[in-house]
């Protein structure tokens, strides 16, 4: 809530913001004083454009610092998209001034990547570039020598811009500018101004430093009384070729920036919308207002008298966006609720701690193999497999050619190894999208070995479960794998089938197939063969059987925050469940005595009651074997006890005692309510099951809301 305080007076501003670059262009004091115009368009006005790029710096940092591609190159699509939406929104204003008379391919594509195509797009171009070397710069360099270079771009810009009439003054300098100003017309575009600024807002949102009230308020205060100063003198000794930049909007820009970060206020993201339209559409509403003014004799009061004029542009163009923004939000209001029957919340913040958790309590040297097979256990794959890359997880892994080719194509670039079958007939699958496969035995890894094509595999031990795998005494056939000229090894592995249990015989058991595990690896050592990446643990294997240490520790259940079943375990980790799944009550009726609820009349009333029915039922996942006395849900803090069996679509549950309950009210089948919890181990206890298949199972009628700080 804090940060939303925050940053609703940077969404405040933005409106600002948006109303000082209509002033730009509209000049509200040139009929009353040119002198004052110049102050506020082209002094105080020139705020604006730095705020929007240092606003995206803030933002974005988080994103970089991750080095979260997918986000970046995401943010640049959507601003391209925009672009050229406005583009061809000007199209017709392009024509109506003869932009297209004697064009060249030359200048198309020097107004498309820097100029823009109508006089105020080159703001959209240049956040695009500008975010692209500022993201390239934070790759290499820390955030001091970023701000160095962003600095000394800006340097350049400044002799292009304001201080032109002093910096041409030397013939060389003079034809470097001319030949810049051959690629660009300004140089207040993506590689001299917009860095500077992008590179502030991240310095900012890096820092995580505030300064004082005090402090911002005096900083800004000195900072605008030296751009005022720097402006007026530039203007008097007529050295500017344009004026959108200056040495004082620096420190301007950041004091101001900081000051809104103190600032409390109610975070409304309409209004964001609504300033992006501002900025794209005004220039429209200018030629309408002047048509409109000279159509109906009114030029003297809608032209000629600029005030008048920037009014009607700023009132006419913010009722514009404010429609689309209400269209909008009907439009999206017509789409079905995720909350509106039942839903699945997913707390990212959760499975990142969960991950740090893990992986700290993992010996040097081995790394968090994150299994996201089954939906990532029904939290779903893509969104999970991103957050976790984003967090530093390189390596997943999943059951099926599909589930990885999935990932693949929603950008996940780590390693994934696919744990199970597939199909040698899609053996190009497994190389077009870079999958390494596992070895299930000698003849299959000669299946694969036959296709001529060179494959990545991680070959599988069986040393007790008997499921999958090589045996891991068939020293032959494991030799004969290796030898394989198309089969790359990058791994050896198995699996422990009582990891879970803490019983005697299981933990000899488990101790043995360890033992087994690591003579084959020995063996294979000795005979001078790379056995590539060791891992043998799984969620209980690492939190029973630390050791001997591997490269990967295949974490699959426990990073979502909890376990098969409620067994002990010899390591305690302070992991937080994932998942809540939630649904609506439909209506609260009263059940007299003797009447009967659901299919087969199982449950008979005692006495008078008030039941309620709840939105889900085994068709998003819930057991039907819940039904019963075994089963309950919360609501308002208190349980719930299910009545009869679980229908396809609803459940019916025993409200009598929750005197305030109505219909669309919120039940939990698993998570929290208040102080009261159904954890996902008890729920699936009385299921008679374990975790993995509660999960695994969870119907695809549920939407899924995934929340992050």
């Amino acid at each position: 809530m804090n940060h939303l305080k925050r940053y609703a007076s940077l969404d405040s501003f933005r409106l600002a913001a948006a109303f000082l670059i209509v002033a730009i262009h509209t000049s509200p004091l040139i009929s009353m004083s040119a002198i004052a115009d110049f102050i506020l368009t082209r002094i105080i006005a020139r705020v604006a454009v730095p705020f929007f790029f240092m606003v995206t710096g803030y933002f974005i940092y988080s994103h970089i610092e991750k080095k979260d591609t997918r986000y970046i190159i995401g943010f640049c699509k959507k601003l391209g998209i925009t672009y050229l939406i406005s583009v061809i929104l000007y199209l017709p204003l392009n024509w109506y001034a003869g932009y297209f008379k004697n064009i060249t391919v030359y200048q198309i594509v020097k107004d498309i990547i820097f100029d823009g195509t109508f006089y105020h797009l080159w703001y959209l171009p240049a956040a695009v570039l500008g975010v692209l070397i500022i993201t390239g710069l934070l790759y290499k360099l820390k955030i001091c020598g970023v701000l160095l270079i962003s600095f000394l771009l800006y340097l350049i810009g400044l002799g292009g811009d304001s201080y032109y009439g002093l910096v041409v003054k030397a013939d060389a300098v003079k034809g470097f500018y001319d030949l810049l100003f051959k690629v660009s017309s300004y140089t207040r575009n993506g590689i001299f101004f917009a860095p500077m600024f992008l590179a502030l807002g991240v310095w900012i949102g890096h820092s995580k430093k505030q300064i004082s009230k005090k402090l911002s308020i005096t900083g800004f205060t000195l900072s605008i009384i030296l751009l005022f100063i720097e402006g007026m003198l530039l203007y008097s000794f007529k050295l500017q070729r344009h004026d959108s930049m200056y040495i004082g909007l620096i420190p301007c820009m950041y004091f101001l920036f900081q000051f809104l970060l103190l600032k409390n206020g109610k975070s409304k993201k309409s209004l964001r919308s609504i300033s992006l339209i501002i900025y794209i559409i005004h220039p429209w509403m200018i030629v309408l207002i002047r048509g409109f003014g000279k159509a109906v004799n009114l030029e003297k009061i809608l032209i000629n008298n600029s005030l008048v004029h920037f009014l009607g542009v700023s009132i006419s163009s913010f009722l514009f966006a404010w429609v689309m923004v209400l269209i909008q939000t009907k439009l999206k209001k017509n789409e079905p609720s995720k909350t509106g029957r039942a839903w699945a919340e997913i707390n990212l913040d959760a499975l990142k701690d969960n991950a740090k958790e893990l992986q700290n309590s993992l010996p040097d040297g081995c790394k968090l193999m994150a299994i996201v097979k089954a939906n990532a256990y029904g939290h779903g794959d893509i969104r999970i497999a991103r957050t976790l890359e984003n967090e530093g997880v390189k390596v997943f892994g999943v059951a099926t050619l599909a589930e990885g080719v999935g990932l693949r194509k929603n950008g996940i670039k780590g390693d994934i190894l696919i744990l199970g079958f597939t199909n040698p007939k899609d053996i190009d699958c497994l190389i077009k999208y870079c999958l390494m496969q596992t070895v299930l035995n000698y003849e299959y890894a000669d299946t694969l070995n036959r296709s001529g094509k060179k494959i990545r595999v991680h070959i599988k031990l069986d040393t007790g479960m008997h499921r999958l795998g090589e045996d891991y005494n068939h020293f032959e056939e494991l030799e004969g794998i290796y030898k394989m000229k198309n089969i790359i090894v990058d791994g050896i592995f198995t699996h422990l089938s009582v990891a879970d249990s803490l019983k005697e015989e299981d933990i000899i058991y488990s101790k043995m197939q360890i033992e087994h595990y690591f003579k084959t690896v020995s063996y294979l050592k000795s005979k001078g063969y790379n056995p590539g990446k060791l891992h043998y643990q799984s969620s209980y294997g690492i939190l029973n059987y630390k050791e001997p240490r591997c490269d990967y520790a295949r974490i699959g259940i426990a990073l979502y925050g909890i376990l098969s079943n409620s067994n002990k375990t010899k390591t305690t980790l302070n992991l937080q469940p994932v998942m809540s799944v939630k649904a609506r009550i439909a209506l609260v009726r009263e059940l007299s005595r003797n009447e009967s609820v659901s299919y087969g009349r199982t449950f008979t009333s005692p006495k008078d009651m008030k039941i309620a029915v709840i939105t889900i039922g085994y068709a998003d996942g819930i057991p039907r074997s819940l039904s019963g006395e075994s089963g309950y849900i919360l609501i308002h803090d208190k349980k719930a006890p299910i009545l009869g069996r679980i229908c396809m679509d609803q459940l019916i549950v025993d409200v009598t005692e929750i005197k305030e309950v109505k219909p669309n009210d919120i039940a939990t089948i698993i998570g929290k309510d208040g102080e009261e919890e159904i954890r996902c181990e008890d729920f699936a206890e009385r299921c008679g099951t374990i975790t993995n298949e509660i999960l695994s199972r969870l119907g695809n009628r549920l939407e899924y809301i995934y929340q992050m700080k």
